[in-house]
């Protein structure tokens, strides 16, 4: 009997591991499909486009890593906003809160979604004039079907970052974030801070005293159907249960992350086998995006070293377990920009509080993308239908926050001790 059930078990995750690992080949081989017009949202577009407008910041006139004035080169960010059924909205919302020429944003409704909600942030983005001159804003069409806590999650984030390694080809950091996030500070704040760090820093919360989800995460064996189904299911778990890894060590921590393209290079290309070894192990893991990333980065001698304890986002948490973000409203509001990160999750579709930070720390009016120092236009208007060089940064007071922030992750009380512990 006992005999039975390990062939069954063996076939099961066998099973899964092969579509998903079919998924990742079809990403890193295939010729993707992309939104665009009305007429037919699925098109191929063959990469994003570069600043190649004799704006400073081409591959060809840089000069080492610094090229204004003395400063430092200023960073890329490629975003990764995810959404699902309904969400639409919150996206479009969320990407002129987080606009800036010099960064790439990849937005992907995942397949619960119409194709009508697909199509209409398609036209959206397409319908942007400054989104069409800089070209570097892409709604993923061929959608991934997504189950909440099964690998199809870590599968969909794992094609995005191939996406954006293969067409977007100078940024310096990824970011994912979801519907229900949003920015507390503007990018010029962040592109400015961030042109100061280190660019193989990599910021994902993660610790390896995983307390109770050694039993409700570690420990249980799933099945996610959505690596074999069409349509949106719950994961089923087998009866046995599994020992904990002897050939590497588990941590686990938040699903928000700021990963550097290099070690997310060495995630999909992967030049030894963990990255492969620790994807097969996460196919049958509860809520992968918990542990995937920060298993492969503790694990590995290039890697365990650049990680800074920390994911960047301010989150208040149920308690107990603290298994899932509560909402923030504007009760939060003061802590949450006293905390010094640059983003903050999550929060109700349309809360009062989203326009209190619109007005008071993105300085955005509705449906105008937040202002910076690329926006030319008049006072009054819409800075932004006017644009200008893109490397023209102006930070304000709130990039302070941040470098307090940083600061004290980077410090030596904080930096080095809390790496991989």
């Amino acid at each position: 009997m006992k005999r039975a059930h390990a062939q069954w078990l063996m076939i099961l995750t066998a099973t899964s591991l092969l579509f998903l690992i079919v998924l990742l080949t079809v990403t890193l081989t295939g010729h993707g499909k992309y939104s665009s017009g009305a007429s037919d949202f699925y098109y191929e577009q063959r990469q994003f486009t570069t600043l190649d407008r004799n704006f400073g910041d081409t591959a060809e006139n840089n000069d080492g890593d610094i090229n204004r004035l003395g400063l430092p080169r200023l960073p890329r960010f490629a975003y990764l906003i995810s959404g699902s059924r309904g969400d639409g909205p919150q996206l479009r919302r969320l990407l002129q809160a987080l606009y800036h020429p010099r960064n790439y944003y990849l937005l992907h409704l995942d397949l619960e979604a119409s194709d009508a909600e697909r199509l209409e942030l398609a036209k959206f983005v397409k319908s942007e004039a400054v989104i069409r001159e800089f070209r570097n804003a892409m709604v993923i069409g061929n959608a991934d079907l997504v189950t909440t806590k099964g690998p199809t999650m870590i599968a969909s984030t794992l094609h995005a970052i191939a996406i954006l390694l293969k067409r977007a080809k100078d940024w310096d950091w990824f970011i994912n974030l979801s519907a229900s996030d949003y920015p507390l500070m503007s990018q010029d704040e962040l592109l400015h801070i961030f042109s100061f760090l280190p660019r193989e820093l990599n910021f994902l919360e993660h610790t390896s005293n995983i307390g109770w989800k050694e039993n409700q995460r570690a420990r249980p064996i799933i099945v996610d159907p959505g690596l074999y189904h069409s349509k949106k299911s719950g994961v089923f778990w087998a009866k046995e249960r599994r020992s904990m890894p002897a050939s590497f060590k588990l941590f686990m921590g938040s699903t928000w992350v700021v990963l550097t393209k290099s070690f997310l290079e060495f995630s999909v290309l992967g030049w030894d086998n963990l990255p492969r070894t620790l994807l097969m192990y996460y196919t049958n893991f509860l809520s992968s995006p918990e542990g995937y990333f920060h298993t492969l980065a503790c694990n590995h001698k290039d890697y365990q070293n650049t990680t800074v304890n920390h994911n960047l986002h301010y989150i208040r948490w149920d308690s107990p377990p603290k298994a899932n973000p509560i909402n923030l409203t504007l009760e939060h509001y003061n802590d949450m920009v006293q905390s010094g990160a640059p983003f903050a999750g999550s929060f109700a579709r349309d809360d009062p509080v989203l326009d209190i930070i619109d007005k008071e720390l993105l300085k955005r009016p509705r449906g105008q993308f937040t202002p910076g120092g690329w926006c030319l236009g008049k006072l009054g208007k819409d800075p932004c239908l006017a644009y200008g060089n893109p490397n023209a940064v102006k930070p304000t007071v709130v990039s302070k926050r941040l470098e307090k922030l940083i600061v004290k992750l980077l410090d030596s009380e904080n930096f080095r001790p809390k790496q991989c512990k």
